[in-house]
C-alpha cells in the first residue's frame, strides 16, 4: 500500500491520529524511528532550520518544495506538508501541487491568508476573499495525479475576522473538495467543539504549543472526532533547548568531556542515518 493510501485510511477513522513535526531529515527519520505513523514538515521550523527567519513568507516554494522531498525521501511513513498559500493564484496552487506530490509528500495544505502569509498563531492575519480561496482548493485538488494525495485546507479566518466566517471558509473548502479541513487557531475549547460538530469532512487539529489554541487532552480530541492532531514545532524547540543548554555549558565549562552523557552516540547516530547501509552499497558497486 502507497504511504499516499495509508495515511488516506488512517484519517478516514477521525481518532486523533497524532503526527510530529519535523523541521530536516535527521528529525523526520526520529519521528519515524518512534514509530509515528506519519510526521509532518513545518513551515515554521523550515524556514527556521534552512533560513534563520521567521515564519513571515520568507520561504519561497522552491525552498519548501525542497525541503518536501528531502524529507520525504528520508522516511517511509507518509509526509504531511505546509504549503503555506500555494505560491501565487490558483495558477500557482496547480504548480505547487504538482511540485509536492512529484516529491513525495502524501498531504499538504493551503491556507487562505494574503501573501506574504505569516505564523497562524501570531497576530495581524489578512485573508483573501472566500471566492478566491475555494477557487485554489479546487484548483489543488484539479491539479493533483493521484487521488490519494491528500489536500488540506487550512483558514486562519479566525484571527482575521472570526469564528463564524472561519466556518463559512471551511464549508466552502469542503464544497471545493478539500480532503481535510484544518481551521487554525480555535481560541477554546467551546470553538474547538463547534468546530468538530459543524463538518463532517475529517479535521486538523494544531497542537501548537505556546500558541493561541488550547492543549487539549488527547482524549478530548479524539472523543470529538478530529482526525489528526499535529504537534508542528516541538521537536524543534526540544531540540533548540538541548544545543543552547549544551552550547552554553560548554562555554561555562571551557570543557565537552564532561558532557559526554549529553551526547547521541556516533554509532547510534550514523545508525539513524543509514551509513552501514550506504557504505554496503557502496561495495556493491565497486569495480572488481
Amino acid at each position: 500500500m502507497s504511504a499516499r493510501r495509508t495515511l488516506r485510511r488512517l484519517i478516514e477513522k477521525k481518532n486523533a491520529l497524532l503526527v510530529p513535526g519535523a523541521y530536516d531529515g535527521v528529525s523526520a527519520r526520529l519521528v519515524e524511528r518512534a514509530g509515528f505513523p506519519a510526521v509532518y514538515m513545518t513551515g515554521y521550523g523550515t524556514s527556521a532550520s534552512r533560513l534563520g527567519l521567521p515564519d513571515l513568507g520568507y520561504a519561497g516554494l522552491a525552498e519548501m518544495a525542497d525541503h518536501a522531498r528531502n524529507l520525504a525521501a528520508a522516511v517511509s511513513i507518509p509526509l504531511i506538508a505546509d504549503a503555506d498559500t500555494g505560491y501565487g493564484n490558483a495558477l500557482g496552487v496547480r504548480r505547487t501541487v504538482q511540485a509536492y506530490e512529484a516529491g513525495g509528500v502524501a498531504a499538504l495544505h493551503i491556507e487562505d491568508q494574503v501573501a506574504p502569509k505569516r505564523c497562524g498563531h501570531l497576530s495581524g492575519h489578512q485573508i483573501v476573499p472566500l471566492g478566491e480561496f475555494a477557487g485554489k482548493i479546487r484548483a489543488a485538488v484539479d491539479a493533483r495525479r493521484d487521488a490519494d494525495l491528500l489536500i488540506i485546507a487550512r483558514t486562519d479566518a479566525i484571527s482575521a475576522v472570526g469564528f463564524d466566517e472561519a466556518l463559512r471558509r471551511g464549508e466552502a473548502a469542503a464544497r471545493a473538495g478539500a480532503d481535510v479541513l484544518f481551521v487554525e487557531a480555535p481560541r477554546d475549547e467551546a470553538q474547538v467543539e463547534k468546530v468538530a460538530r459543524a463538518f463532517d469532512t475529517p479535521l486538523l487539529y494544531n497542537y501548537a504549543s505556546g500558541g493561541r489554541s488550547p492543549l487539549l487532552p488527547m482524549a478530548t480530541l479524539r472523543a470529538l472526532g478530529y482526525a489528526i492532531v499535529i504537534l508542528p514545532v516541538d521537536t524543534l524547540m526540544v531540540a533548540t533547548k538541548a544545543m543552547a543548554d549544551f552550547l552554553a555549558e560548554v562555554r561555562r565549562r571551557d570543557d565537552v568531556l564532561s558532557l559526554a552523557e549529553r551526547y547521541f552516540s556516533f554509532a547510534e547516530f550514523n545508525t539513524l542515518i543509514g551509513v552501514t547501509e550506504q557504505m554496503e552499497l557502496a561495495e556493491r558497486y565497486r569495480e572488481a
